[in-house]
């Protein structure tokens, strides 16, 4: 992956440096072509009306002179002809010369000739330029210059060589960048593929999945060598810790399955030694079958903790696990509540949805979480509170948020109700502090959320929000 990196950073420099270099040397070629051009232009058209103002016969001596000196100064040729072709003055031309004679046959024809085109360090070393003597259509002649084009091509050479001179060191420059920035991008993908490798050995190997769940097939990973590895690394790791997970889930629920059996027994036995106990030891009796139901109960919380915590199975009847009717279970589960919190001095207050929510959650699930609710309203709101269970639409699904008056929960342990084995400093009866982790469990495991938040002035609100099927 570094040599493509790099390759790709190298080929984006190249064009770029060209893109500019390659400009900047013609536009460099055209203004030293052009600057000549007009140099040579003015000089043969001063040549020009020199000559028109010297037409009466014996007056080409100055017109001699001037051709003369002009020669000896820039050793270029200078040829100056009449109407008829006849030289009137001249150096280092002759108009036998065959490209002479066509440049004459232009002038004379009302048309001027001159540099075409831009120079380049191969272009020739003279061109011939040529312009009409007169005004207008009236051509009493023609003037042509011998052009050297040596200073010109010196000077464009020495200026593209500056050009490639800079496009080669820009490319060095950037090439050492490069070569840095690919290794500064590509050396973290493998030590990254070093760590999750690692990572990876320290969990257990993952057993092959099946069903929708069960990952991209091995073999199809598509980019660099690098990336495919760390495709594969990962995808790796992620196996092997869905395999822990499920591992560490099965451990609990296996664990609390196994200890039940011994711990009924245990009750069995506390119940008939019941008879048996002095009045002395009663209290102790007492407080030990207090113990062993605690324990039976954070048995069966765990178990359900593990339970809900464990993936859907892929193949699982669809029909099994979505269309809760919520107006319904609500209803169900208010109206099996409402004695047990009557008879503790406290109200409930639930209102039928004025439309169907239909949710994509199990009735049994749903029915779990607000038992879950309703039981630690019963058992921490305290006397006189009212629990309020209100149900509608939102933007993520459906709501149903259960809400009490009650003396509620400090701030600072709001955001711990839903850790397991957590219980409020203000609970006065015993729990597991697993029945909120569960409820959790369940509405996440369904793709929902539950939060937790205080109510004003006192009490506390737990909001549900389920995806809702889909008309």
């Amino acid at each position: 992956m570094r040599r493509r990196v790099l390759a790709v950073l190298l080929v984006f420099a190249a064009v770029a440096v060209v893109a500019f270099a390659v400009p900047l040397a013609l536009a460099t070629s055209a203004g030293r072509t052009q600057a000549l051009r007009l140099s040579r232009e003015a000089d043969a058209t001063h040549f020009a009306s020199l000559a028109g103002q010297t037409q009466a016969p014996g007056s080409t001596t100055l017109l001699r002179e001037e051709v003369a000196r002009y020669h000896e100064l820039y050793g270029e040729g200078v040829l100056i002809v009449d109407a008829r072709g006849n030289v009137r003055a001249g150096a280092g031309l002759s108009p036998d010369d065959s490209d002479v004679a066509a440049a004459i046959t232009a002038g004379l024809r009302n048309q001027k000739q001159g540099i075409s085109g831009s120079l380049t360090p191969w272009s020739a070393n003279r061109v011939l330029s040529a312009v009409p003597v007169g005004t207008g259509a009236q051509v009493d002649g023609a003037v042509v210059l011998d052009v050297s084009t040596r200073a010109a091509r010196e000077s464009i050479r020495t200026s593209w060589l500056v050009i490639v001179a800079g496009a080669l060191g820009a490319l060095a420059a950037v090439t050492a960048v490069a070569i840095a920035l690919s290794r500064w991008t590509v050396r973290p993908l493998g030590a990254l593929t070093a760590r999750v490798g690692a990572l990876t050995e320290a969990v257990p190997s993952p057993r092959p999945r099946t069903g929708r769940n069960s990952g991209r097939p091995p073999g199809r990973y598509s980019g660099p060598p690098e990336v495919q590895e760390l495709a594969k690394a990962f995808d790796t790791m992620s196996g092997a810790v869905q395999a822990s997970g499920q591992a560490q889930r099965q451990l609990i629920a296996d664990t609390a399955h196994q200890l039940r059996n011994p711990l009924a027994a245990l009750h069995i036995r506390l119940d008939s030694l019941g008879p048996h106990v002095a009045e002395a030891g009663a209290e102790t009796y007492r407080r030990t079958g207090m113990e062993v139901d605690r324990l039976g109960g954070i048995l069966d919380g765990l178990l359900a903790l593990a339970v809900a915590e464990s993936p859907a199975d892929a193949g699982e009847d669809e029909s099994a696990r979505g269309g809760c009717d919520v107006g319904a279970v609500v209803a169900d589960r208010a109206d099996a509540w409402t004695e047990a919190l009557g008879e503790s001095g406290m109200a409930l207050v639930f209102r039928p949805p004025a439309e169907p929510l239909v949710a994509d959650f199990r009735d049994s699930h749903l029915s779990q979480v607000l038992d879950v609710l309703l039981s630690n309203a019963h058992a921490y709101a305290g006397r006189g509170s009212t629990v309020r269970i209100d149900t509608g639409r939102s933007a993520a699904g459906i709501e149903i948020r259960v809400s009490d008056d009650g003396v509620g929960v400090s701030e600072d342990e709001i955001g711990k109700l839903s850790a397991r084995f957590f219980r409020g400093s203000g609970a006065a009866q015993q729990g597991t502090g697993l029945g909120l982790s569960i409820a959790t469990a369940l509405v996440e495991g369904a793709g929902g959320t539950l939060s937790v938040v205080a109510e004003r002035p006192h009490g506390l609100r737990v909001t549900l929000a389920l995806p809702a099927v889909a008309p």
